[in-house]
């Protein structure tokens, strides 16, 4: 059986699976707490994946390969910085959110802004930031997936590979079937079957690809150097200040992230989060060497004429899994990268569906609406479409800045909102909305501003410059307005 076929089969047994476990999931999701919470009742190996799983997916397997191509060093300020924002997020949410959970059967994270603030405003303002958040991350699993499959059906020869348009569709209808029959549930118990495969996955990547380069890591960095002595160097071709501003976005934007601290919510115990942590920790370093080796290795050979270049630098993995992979390691990965993508994408789904039928009509009229588990679904599609289209039509074209701004867009949002307002008694209703609202409009503006061709100076990452102000205001609001009244439960249990 030659390297395609095995390719193909494992990638064609793990769509199977993906049916079967979407289907099996759908007969556990009897109403929108299953959907969207999972019934509160994940374990803590089961969470731990999960969480690492929910950022290394198509954002790091596909979008990190190609920044290390693309840029050098640079990129690997993320992978430094986000286990630090990981122990950020656990010491600072993780016990209260879950506490907040269960105290207010909260589904959703602007469910916990309401429950802190106590503003139908503040609500509506966490859902529309999720929302916004959604559909930048979103569009960074779609491509992902779409230019994996790209890759897959052009080497096969498969009708269709000659459109992104084509392979965008193919991926944006197998993700809306596996998330509208599956929810969360789905998403949980993939990200552990993907996660413990890729931990194993890129480990035998690494020393693959530290194999075909004499001294491995070393030797790489040496052709990098040769051709361009700032590529290896410690900021890459990024810059100081765009690697530093990383730095700052993804150590702080753990916090903030959505489809990361709304599975804090889902342990079963609220101590559980003590033993997920190394779990989580150790799974994002073992898959950051992925991330590095095939990103290296394939800049190293393209160098040196080993390799053809790359059209695209986001095909850097799938290149290196056909040509230089056994290929039963190839097939295992791809399979994993659909699965990382897969689930990574069903969480973003559930939750931007959770601010559509559960918070939005919440904030506005105060109360939910009827049949909201069938409205959620529909949501879904919505939501999947939409993420596509920006997918296609977005100025960022490289799938890990994509996922960098999608980052920015919740961190700069969320970070001072949750992060500082669990753990700051005086933190107002007011400097909230007044936050958040600045951060929607900055992260337009810049979204707009590159549409037509701008670029913010020294690679400095747009989340952060939102980040900054919205965080300036945030406590600079909070510290000049009178404190507001909390309610028992959530002043109890900010005092733990």
């Amino acid at each position: 059986m030659d390297t395609n076929t095995i390719i193909l089969s494992c990638v064609a047994g793990y769509m199977l699976l993906c049916l079967v476990i979407g289907l099996w999931a759908m007969k556990r999701t009897k109403n929108t707490h299953d959907f969207f919470m999972a019934s509160r009742n994940l374990g803590v190996i089961v969470t731990g994946v999960a969480l690492f799983s929910s950022i290394m997916s198509g954002f790091g397997f596909v979008g990190g390969p190609g920044l290390i191509y693309r840029m050098g060093a640079s990129s690997i300020w993320i992978l430094v910085t986000t286990p630090i924002g990981w122990a950020l997020a656990f010491f600072l949410v993780a016990k209260r959110i879950r506490l907040l959970a269960e105290q207010r059967n909260a589904m959703s994270l602007p469910d916990i802004a309401a429950a802190r603030y106590e503003s139908r405003t503040v609500r509506a303002l966490v859902a529309i930031a999720v929302l916004c958040g959604v559909v930048a991350y979103l569009a960074t699993q779609i491509k992902a997936m779409a230019f994996v499959l790209q890759d897959i059906f052009a080497k096969n020869g498969i009708w269709g590979h000659e459109s992104v348009v084509f392979c965008v569709a193919i991926s944006c209808a197998v993700l809306v079937f596996y998330c509208v029959t599956g929810g969360i549930i789905a998403s949980v118990y993939t990200d552990l079957f993907q996660g413990l495969m890729m931990m194993v996955v890129a480990v035998f990547i690494f020393f693959t690809a530290i194999g075909h380069v004499d001294r491995g890591i070393g030797g790489m960095m040496q052709i990098i150097h040769t051709d361009n002595a700032e590529s290896a160097s410690t900021w890459g071709t990024l810059g100081m200040l765009g690697c530093l501003s990383w730095f700052l976005l993804f150590t702080l934007g753990v916090v903030g992230q959505p489809h990361v601290v709304t599975k804090m919510m889902m342990t079963r115990r609220v101590e559980d989060a003590r033993a997920s942590l190394p779990i989580t920790l150790i799974g994002y370093t073992i898959t950051a060497m992925l991330w590095i080796s095939i990103g290296l290795l394939m800049r190293a050979l393209v160098l040196n004429g080993d390799h053809e270049s790359l059209l695209r630098a986001d095909d850097a993995a799938a290149q290196f899994l056909q040509y230089y992979a056994h290929p039963v390691l190839a097939g295992l990965a791809f399979a994993g990268l659909f699965a990382a993508i897969m689930s990574t994408a069903d969480g973003f789904l559930n939750i931007g569906a959770a601010a559509i039928v559960h918070d939005l009509p919440k904030a506005f009229t105060g109360r939910g609406i009827t049949r909201e588990l069938f409205w959620a679904r529909i949501a879904t599609v919505g939501l999947a479409v939409l993420a596509a289209l920006f997918a296609l039509q977005s100025p960022i074209k490289l799938i890990g800045q994509l996922g960098a701004f999608g980052w920015g867009v919740f961190a700069s949002a969320l970070v001072p909102v949750i992060g500082l307002g669990l753990n700051w008694r005086s933190a107002t209703k007011r400097a909230a909305t007044v936050a958040i609202a600045s951060s929607l409009v900055i992260n337009a503006g810049i979204v707009i501003y590159q549409m037509t061709g701008g670029a913010i100076p020294y690679g400095v990452a747009g989340g952060v410059i939102a980040l900054l102000v919205s965080t300036i205001l945030f406590i600079s609001i909070s510290i000049l307005s009178k404190p507001d009244p909390l309610a028992a439960d959530v002043e109890a249990i900010m005092e733990l």
